[in-house]
């Protein structure tokens, strides 16, 4: 097992060097290759130390790793539960999480990050109802959004304009909602130029 170590001081405030911590970052190569007595070893010795993983993507690769090498699928209940202290003590992470992450290796045979998708609530006017809105904002010089209502409304009803048809049902408050989308932002003022 390889041990880097880089050693720096952190401190609030010039003044404060009696607050002033202490850390150490270590870098373990080959952290998963250690035998129970190693590892049982290990977690004694550093009880009073804590660890924390830099990035997520290490993080996880290295418990898969750690987890594969030493055969978690196949240890008793007592190993297991070492293992899970050295992945916690190790990263920095909660009884919880390590949990959350063993089981994910157990039904997947490995952990990886979970691909976020924010909900997005699916978009109601389309890219060219945003730069008509735009274009009747530049015709008009942009009134208030009661009157922009009207003028919408009145050229899909009075003047039956199928273009106007979605933008004939915004409320008032979100024309002010559009007038800061990006897209109109674009096209605002750059129409007759």
């Amino acid at each position: 097992m390889g041990l880097k170590a880089s050693l720096f001081l952190t401190q609030d405030g010039p003044e404060e060097i009696a607050g002033a911590c202490l850390v150490v970052i270590i870098s373990m190569q080959d952290a998963e290759k250690l035998s129970r007595e190693e590892i049982l070893a290990f977690l004694e010795a550093s009880e009073d130390v804590r660890f924390e993983g830099q990035a997520r993507g290490e993080v996880y690769e290295w418990i898969t790793r750690l987890l594969r090498k030493q055969s978690y699928r196949e240890q008793g209940k007592k190993m297991r539960g070492l293992l899970r202290r050295y992945i916690s003590k190790m990263t920095g992470l909660s009884r919880t999480q390590v949990t959350r992450l063993v089981r994910q290796y157990m039904e997947h045979s490995e952990v990886k990050e979970a691909n976020y998708r924010r909900n997005r609530f699916p978009s109601r006017f389309t890219r060219g109802d945003i730069e008509l809105l735009a274009e009747v904002d530049e015709a008009h010089q942009a009134l208030s959004g009661p009157a922009t209502k009207r003028i919408l409304v009145r050229e899909f009803e009075q003047y039956e304009d199928s273009a106007y048809e979605r933008l004939s049902t915004v409320s008032v408050a979100h024309i002010y909602n559009l007038r800061k989308s990006r897209r109109y932002r674009e096209c605002f003022g750059t129409r007759g130029k």
